[in-house]
């Protein structure tokens, strides 16, 4: 039988390639129930291997959250926007497993990913949540300094009704009370 996942110990380490199948299904489930991501069709394991790899390629984190060997959540940064004068802003990504929720594996996430991307050049860290009633989202967003910055009301459509993103905002670093570092 195992034990209750709030009885275990959680780790947070850069995700591996071995994690990526337990990413996939706990994205999926969010992508084919949830509104946090407004795809609508999972990406298969291929897919999200891609999309992992794109994003260490970057020199940003790719995390997991384990507990006894299995992944419970993980989180990502990437480019908030493409354009060369958004290069010092990062968008996260966290995604956690539905029964792992409300355990504290996604505040563990989201505090390593801002530690690690505090290391870096990047100056903001941008949340855009899916829908408005994302209470939990929303509120671990605003226990680890992120504010909200805005809301785009029905900007998607899923599940057939219409859903806002939630905009959250918080400095890495010295944020933009200094110019940012130059790059060699």
């Amino acid at each position: 039988m195992d034990a209750p996942l709030n009885d275990l110990a959680v780790v947070v380490r850069s995700s591996t390639p071995a994690d990526i199948p337990a990413i996939q299904a706990i994205y999926a489930q969010e992508v084919l129930h949830g509104l946090a991501s407004f795809e609508e069709t999972p990406p298969d394991v291929a897919e999200m291997a891609r999309r992992r790899d794109a994003v260490l390629a970057a020199g940003l984190p790719h995390l997991a959250a384990e507990s006894a060997g299995r992944v419970l959540g993980y989180a990502y940064a990437g480019p908030y926007r493409p354009r060369p004068a958004y290069r010092h802003t990062i968008e996260n990504s966290i995604y956690v497993a539905a029964d792992a929720r409300g355990l504290g594996v996604g505040r563990r996430l989201l505090g390593a990913l801002i530690q690690a991307c505090e290391t870096g050049p990047w100056r903001q860290m941008v949340a855009v949540i899916g829908d408005r009633d994302n209470a939990g989202s929303i509120e671990l967003h605003r226990a680890m300094g992120f504010r909200e910055v805005g809301i785009l009301i029905g900007v998607g459509f899923k599940h057939g009704r219409w859903v806002d993103s939630v905009l959250m905002q918080r400095a890495l670093g010295p944020g933009d009370a200094s110019l940012p570092t130059p790059r060699p």
